[in-house]
């Protein structure tokens, strides 16, 4: 499969099957339309009809870019067939058993109350709680007993407000601490706030302990404080950007995200984007809202045409930052064209529910954090283990192959079927498709690509 485009001055073309990327010139970029369906003196014809004004390309030129992408198809570049569709199911039974990450839900419980949550304010749909010691400890343990002879552990501290019941995640990672050496385990961490509670203590800790910490900003103040309000309504943004400024200072810029989210309310995100900038954070992500359909946070039809415009106008941006020598991250344009994902990950995505799952504040388990609460997704628990193996099941099922709307798209091998979550929150199956979603992934992955050609480009010179 062959998905071709023209992007920030350049002719894309991506071979979905053996991941190659491609930038051609026009001529090229032509012939590669008929290549397979015609031979070659009749493809020559053709494109020699379309140059016939242009004196600078001769048949002879015609005739040698056809060589060459005969030669690129010949080493399977360009046309490459899908060998992976018999392997997908047989890749993730591989890893079946083996858990690689955990996301505690150490409080379900939030000191903000923001309208667009999906989480219900931190309630998950239930009741507010916070993770005693002792679970987390049993849910450290069933990571470890779990994990087979992987060596690398990954645990998000989460909520809620995570910082609600922050010395128990200081007693949790003391106790991961102590039993690395002697399980062979190496942990690593990551923390998730809204900001509200950071102080030095937390900043002090958090950058000896977290590989990671994510922080949460919408953005311009007037776009944050719509939504990210206490429960007397008071936007938060005046309160948190100093301690956000000072975190990510003292931890040297790097290993953390600032994690906004737009809506109906903002499309034009990239305005979000640039408050960030000028705040001083440069490793950035940007979200779309999840939320019930119909809600007023909800993007619309109307929306799409502006949010892919942003994303375009965004690659432009980093390009711009990138020439200034002030480059800048954005979590959904992070593309490695040389070492990117192997083909298990490419095919299996995520790990929900079986490399990877959530864990409440009483022990339940569940896929990931977005299925929490709703009780045909549990799990089992960590006292027990998987015991609804037919819904674990459905996931080690689901794969980019088991979509039967992703069979003819360019990007499923860039975004391994997309979101389990948002699929069955959108269609009622976590093998449906997200079709909106999938619109947003598409554009997103386009420039990225384009960034990372423009990069590429730039070492050379």
């Amino acid at each position: 499969m062959i998905h071709k485009y023209k992007l920030g001055g350049y002719n894309i073309v991506l071979d979905i099957s053996s991941g190659s990327v491609h930038v051609v010139d026009n001529v090229a970029y032509d012939i590669i339309d008929i290549f397979e369906d015609n031979d070659k003196n009749t493809i020559i014809e053709k494109i020699s009809e379309k140059y016939a004004d242009n004196k600078d390309i001769t048949k002879n030129d015609i005739e040698e870019c056809y060589l060459q992408i005969e030669e690129l198809k010949n080493n399977g570049q360009l046309f490459a067939p899908d060998t992976f569709e018999d392997k997908a199911g047989h890749l993730k039974q591989k890893t079946s058993g083996v858990i690689k990450a955990l996301c505690l839900h150490v409080a379900h419980t939030c000191n903000l109350n923001c309208s667009y949550c999906f989480a219900s304010q931190g309630k998950y749909h239930g009741e507010r709680d916070v993770m005693s010691f002792e679970v987390g400890k049993r849910a450290l343990d069933f990571l470890v007993e779990n994990s087979g002879t992987r060596k690398n552990l990954e645990v998000d501290f989460f909520g809620g407000e995570p910082l609600m019941n922050f010395d128990v995640v200081k007693k949790l990672v003391e106790y991961a601490r102590s039993i690395e050496k002697e399980k062979n385990k190496n942990f690593r961490f990551t923390l998730t706030t809204n900001g509200v509670l950071v102080d030095d203590d937390v900043i002090e800790f958090a950058n000896k302990e977290m590989s990671n910490v994510v922080l949460s900003l919408d953005g311009r103040k007037e776009v944050h404080d719509r939504y990210r309000v206490d429960y007397n309504g008071n936007g938060s943004w005046d309160k948190i950007v100093p301690k956000f400024q000072k975190f990510v200072t003292l931890r040297g810029g790097k290993n953390y995200y600032m994690r906004g989210t737009f809506t109906h309310a903002n499309p034009d995100f990239l305005e979000d984007i640039k408050k960030m900038l000028e705040l001083g954070f440069y490793e950035l992500s940007m979200e779309p809202v999840v939320c019930a359909p119909g809600d007023k946070e909800e993007l619309t039809e109307e929306d799409l045409p502006i949010v892919l415009d942003q994303y375009e106008k965004l690659a432009n941006l980093m390009i711009e930052y990138d020439k200034k020598g002030t480059p800048f991250t954005f979590y959904h344009y992070m593309i490695d064209l040389e070492d990117g994902p192997c083909i298990y990950k490419r095919i299996s995505g995520c790990g929900s529910g079986t490399e990877y799952m959530a864990v409440t504040p009483w022990g339940d388990l569940y896929p990931c954090h977005q299925f929490v609460g709703e009780e045909k997704f549990k799990l089992g628990d960590i006292y027990n283990g998987v015991t609804n193996t037919k819904i674990q099941q459905s996931f080690s099922d689901c794969n980019v192959y088991a979509r039967p709307d992703c069979k003819d798209c360019w990007a499923k091998l860039y975004c391994s079927g997309g979101c389990s979550a948002n699929a069955y929150h959108s269609t009622g199956s976590v093998k449906g498709v997200y079709k909106y979603g999938c619109e947003l992934f598409k554009k997103r992955m386009e420039c990225a690509i384009m960034v990372a050609i423009s990069r590429a480009f730039s070492e050379e010179e």
